[in-house]
């Protein structure tokens, strides 16, 4: 899951998971495999790291 903010101010978290495509139009536009689409504040670069880093967060948890 990653933490954004929609236009609004409203924050939410989304599970990187389920992104399609992240594009500039100029606002951020996170369309999803649902074909949901999602506009927030962070620009597209910012996006993309935090769902980079979610990947790897999640493929190098080791259970005990």
């Amino acid at each position: 899951m990653i933490r954004l903010t929609r236009l609004n101010g409203r924050p939410f978290v989304l599970n990187a998971e389920q992104i399609k495509t992240v594009e500039e139009t100029p606002d951020t536009m996170i369309t999803l495999l649902s074909g949901d689409q999602i506009v927030v504040q962070e620009a597209m670069e910012e996006v993309v790291r935090r769902a980079v880093e979610y990947a790897r967060r999640v493929r190098t948890f080791r259970a005990p």
